[in-house]
């Protein structure tokens, strides 16, 4: 793993990748389709080749926030159905019928507009819906009677997918997540009760799969978190989790100078950290310009040598400091790990984020662009 020509990089395994998606899959069973979402370039592990891998292994659904992301995976050659879950805006809407995405609407106003371009271009465009049931972000709230008039007038759309978000899944000790479900089914059950069933009803992201909240998930789950090997710890009695995954991503940097420094040093900006005894220090090739939090100054942890090292002093733009005095061995050019294993010890996004005072997607969403990803 050490043996790339670069300062720092992430390896992505496909291995695990694929054993999340299977362990999705086979938790929800077959009468539940798992749309992967691959937003924010697949959570920092590479949206087109998480797509390639998701689609080889009969994904038949990916999710994005932004048409752009869309147009990204069409271009790579991704062939399917794409769901645009957050903005699209007007100047975009060519996309969605150049490219074969499919929307999701938030507003009965958007509905009119998407209409008339449907109209100009001789097509029926599909979309779902999204229902504002209490996460007070995006999607519409308008009274089951407005939504079914506002359809009734769209004659050139079709209403695919009807869905919400929740805003609290993993606290058990809220009782939200049931009053959303409870608001969802009431316009779901109006919209049936006058002859409007879409194909597809999708509530749940990855904490509803992962504890069962079967009553959630509909005949479709969208699922990020856990394809990439994590779930959020839940709050309150929470059943247990009926999925295992496990982090895909490992994260390292070469180490580019090792020096000797003498009791009462100060180290880096600021001089926040000062040695009180001689003390080896090694300067990694990574920074917060590369996604290594700058809040992990003085408090955050690598693996070096197999062995978790503390950072010391202010995390820079490109440049972290980490404490190897009991690993002395260490030299220039050799690798440390951010985040992935090393013999028994481990970190993790969630570990990171805890010292981070963030949370895990943060973490991993972070990772820059300019950290080459590496698929194996």
């Amino acid at each position: 793993m050490d043996n790339h020509p670069y300062r720092t990089w992430v390896e992505v395994s496909r291995a695990r990748l694929a054993e999340n998606f299977r362990q999705v899959r086979q938790s929800v069973g077959p009468g539940v389709e798992v749309m992967g979402v691959v937003k924010s370039d697949a959570y920092g592990h590479g949206a087109v080749e998480v797509a390639r891998l998701l689609v080889a292994e009969g994904a038949r659904w990916l999710a994005v926030s932004n048409a752009s992301e869309g147009v990204a995976l069409r271009k790579a050659g991704i062939p399917a159905r794409i769901l645009v879950m957050a903005d699209c805006f007007p100047f975009e809407h060519p996309y969605l019928f150049e490219y074969s995405l499919t929307p999701v609407v938030h507003s009965l106003a958007d509905l009119e507009v998407l209409d008339r371009q449907a109209e100009a271009r001789g097509v029926r465009l599909p979309f779902h819906l999204k229902i504002d049931t209490g996460m007070c972000r995006l999607g519409t709230r308008a009274a089951p009677g407005e939504i079914l008039a506002a359809l009734s007038r769209a004659r050139h759309l079709m209403l695919e997918g009807l869905m919400t978000h929740f805003a609290s899944s993993a606290d058990y000790a809220s009782s939200q997540t049931d009053e959303q479900i409870a608001a969802f089914q009431t316009v779901l059950s109006e919209l049936r009760r006058r002859g409007i069933e879409p194909e597809w009803i999708h509530l749940s992201s990855t904490n509803p799969v992962a504890y069962g909240r079967r009553n959630a998930w509909g005949n479709m789950v969208r699922v990020g978190h856990a394809l990439y090997g994590y779930v959020s710890p839940a709050k309150g009695h929470a059943p247990g989790q009926l999925i295992k995954v496990r982090p895909a991503l490992s994260w390292k940097a070469r180490i580019l100078s090792v020096k000797q420094l003498p009791a009462g040093s100060r180290v880096g900006y600021g001089g926040t950290f000062r040695t009180e005894q001689p003390t080896l220090i090694a300067v990694l090739a990574a920074g917060y310009a590369d996604g290594v939090p700058h809040r992990l100054s003085n408090r955050g942890k690598v693996i070096a040598g197999g062995q978790l090292a503390p950072i010391v002093g202010a995390v820079s733009m490109d440049l972290t400091t980490i404490d190897i005095t009991r690993v002395p061995d260490l030299k220039p050019g050799d690798a440390v790990t951010l985040i992935g294993e090393e013999g028994e010890a481990a970190l993790n996004a969630q570990q990171i984020a805890r010292w981070a005072g963030t949370i895990s997607y943060c973490v991993l969403c972070g990772i820059s662009p300019r950290v080459p990803r590496i698929y194996v």
